[in-house]
This record gives C-alpha cells, sequence and structure tokens, in this order.
C-alpha cells in the first residue's frame, strides 16, 4: 500500500490532459482546501477529485469490491476513507465551491468523461 501514489497518478494526468486541451487553466493539490483537492479551478470555484473506485467505495462498481479476507481491517480502512471524503466535500462546498469526482473507471469512455467535465464547468 505504500507504494500507492497520491499525486500525479495515471488517471489525474488524464484529466488534466482533457482540461488543458479545452483550454482551462488550473492549480494541483491546494492544500489550504479540504481534503486537497487533485484539480482546483479557481477562476470558476470548481474542484475536481480523481477518485479510485477501489479506495473510495465507488459503488455499484466491480473495482470497489472488498477483499474476502481480514474483513475486518479493510472494512474499516475503506469506510474511514469514504466519511473522510463526505465531510471533505460538505466542507468544500460550505465554502462556496463546487464539487465534482471523477472515478477511475469513468477513464474508458472519454467522450463521455469530457461531456461530464464540460457540463460541470459550464453549470
Amino acid at each position: 500500500m505504500s507504494h500507492v501514489g497520491g499525486k500525479d497518478t495515471k488517471p489525474e494526468l488524464i484529466v488534466r490532459s482533457i482540461l488543458h486541451r479545452m483550454g482551462y487553466r488550473f492549480r494541483l493539490h491546494r492544500r489550504d482546501l479540504p481534503g486537497k483537492p487533485d484539480i482546483t479551478l479557481p477562476k470558476y470555484k470548481k474542484v475536481i477529485f480523481i477518485h479510485g473506485c477501489f479506495w473510495h467505495g465507488h459503488e455499484g462498481c466491480p473495482k470497489s469490491k472488498r477483499p474476502d479476507t481480514n474483513k475486518e481491517f479493510w472494512n474499516k480502512k475503506l469506510d474511514k476513507n469514504i466519511a473522510r471524503d463526505k465531510i471533505n466535500m460538505e466542507k468544500i462546498k460550505e465554502l462556496g465551491w463546487d464539487v465534482l469526482v471523477v472515478w477511475t473507471c469513468e477513464l474508458k469512455n472519454m467522450d463521455t468523461l469530457k461531456n461530464k467535465i464540460i457540463s460541470f464547468l459550464e453549470k
């Protein structure tokens, strides 16, 4: 688990590339915002989190299946991640920011992902 990177992951680079090609400029991992969002668009007061389906508990996704071994450990760990995400998103919204979560499984279909990003940024 120590080798799981928290910054500049492949999914993050893909989303950043899409945003950059669309002409958006952004900041990365702002420490002054709850949860240190992966991407921050200050001009639009919008943040984007790129979440791994397993680590952040993407409901209905086959990649979020929890391990059958050491269930107590994994349930505690993953439930804590989900609770922390929820609290951080609520805090960010209270500060007046809009939040988008991009799940790693959504990277399979680039057209759908691009449309999701566009609709988020244009609302």
